[in-house]
């Protein structure tokens, strides 16, 4: 008798659970209307870069390969050899290979 009494009342349990599972309201899916983020270290793509004006932060913040050692590397060479005459002089700058120099050609130019 007992066993049939402790049966009967799982049973009712299990079903006002499914029947209160089955008649709650269903919220849509809310999907958030946040604005996309920008990567913060993307360079711009407007603006170019002048090698013999641009400080080691500016050209270590926008130019892609090149860090804090390179960028000083950069600033180094213009206050010992002068202002850059073309990008291209910048493969006499110890660290900056063809690679790095393609990669931001587009961002550069030297006024």
């Amino acid at each position: 008798m007992r066993t049939g009494y402790f049966y009967s009342l799982i049973f009712a349990f299990l079903t006002s659970a499914s029947i209160a599972a089955i008649a709650a309201p269903v919220a849509p899916a809310e999907t958030p209307n946040a604005p996309l983020v920008m990567d913060a270290a993307a360079p711009s793509q407007s603006a170019k870069v002048d090698l013999n004006a641009a400080d080691a932060a500016a050209l270590q913040k926008e130019l892609a390969g090149v860090g804090e050692a390179k960028a000083k590397a950069i600033v180094t060479y213009r206050e010992t050899n002068g202002p850059f005459s073309s990008v291209d002089e910048l493969l006499e700058v110890k660290g900056i290979g063809k690679a790095i120099l393609d990669r931001n050609r587009d961002k550069l130019e030297v006024n």
